[in-house]
């Protein structure tokens, strides 16, 4: 299934070569996305082990996520006032800063930011046709996907140590090199190389996607890594441009 919203760096057209070099199903029993963002490669199977785990830094995102998955049929209420609006999108934008609101109508407006701005920056309004009725609907399906996932609001670190096993994978896509401030939430170059230190004494698997570059090739240099290429989503389909990131794993 797809995901339900879009997300900086989201895996929609890479997942397929990502979930290809998986180790074989079964052979973890954990499966852990680190930075969850959108949940491309999350949403890509029914269920990808007996125990799943979303993470993402982003409180809004996280919080979005367990109203989703707990309270899907409250939620879709509280968008019965969404349309593909200026007005609206810049009356979440505001309203989403007020204290007082519950976590529903946070969601709700947090959502309308995603699905109605431009290039998810959930600043500027993007001026394209959405139904966003049927986006509203699709949340029964993705509560439905997240009914077993457990969803963590945690550092990378963090979460990292509490899940790591021998029987655990590991899936990170963390924000790409001499992109970060592309991402709204804060990823330095001192966490690029403290994110390699820590996946160095990892006890399970981990596969791990980049921009192709030389600083993240020679960092990973002790790891296996894969060359990939994708269609760059910031441009037309009539004018298509390759972009190239790797995949880099520990088995």
């Amino acid at each position: 299934m797809n995901s339900f919203i879009s997300w900086i760096g989201g895996k929609k057209l890479l997942r397929n070569k990502i979930v290809e070099q998986f180790p074989k199903t079964g052979s973890y029993e954990r499966y852990i996305e680190v930075f969850g963002g959108a949940g491309w490669v999350l949403f890509s199977k029914e269920k990808h082990a007996k125990m799943e785990v979303l993470n993402d830094i982003n409180g809004e995102l996280v919080n979005l996520y367990r109203c989703v998955k707990y309270h899907p049929e409250a939620l879709q209420k509280e968008l019965e006032f969404a349309l593909m609006s200026r007005e609206i999108f810049f009356d979440c934008k505001e309203q989403i800063r007020i204290r007082g609101m519950t976590d529903i109508q946070r969601a709700a407006r947090f959502y309308v930011l995603i699905k109605e701005s431009f290039g998810t920056d959930m600043r500027s309004f993007g001026v394209r046709g959405k139904n966003m009725s049927k986006s509203i609907e699709y949340l029964s399906e993705v509560s439905e996907r997240l009914k077993s996932v457990v969803i963590e609001n945690e550092s990378y670190e963090q979460l990292i140590r509490t899940y790591d096993r021998k029987s655990a994978l590991f899936y990170l896509d963390p924000p790409y090199f001499e992109a970060e401030k592309y991402y709204p939430d804060r990823f330095d170059f001192n966490d690029h190389k403290n994110l390699k230190s820590i996946l160095d004494g990892l006890s399970g698997k981990f596969i791990l996607s980049y921009n192709d570059c030389d600083f993240i090739r020679n960092l990973y240099s002790d790891f296996n890594i894969l060359e990939v290429e994708r269609n760059d989503n910031l441009l037309s389909k009539s004018n298509p441009r390759r972009y190239r990131e790797i995949i880099i794993k520990n088995y």
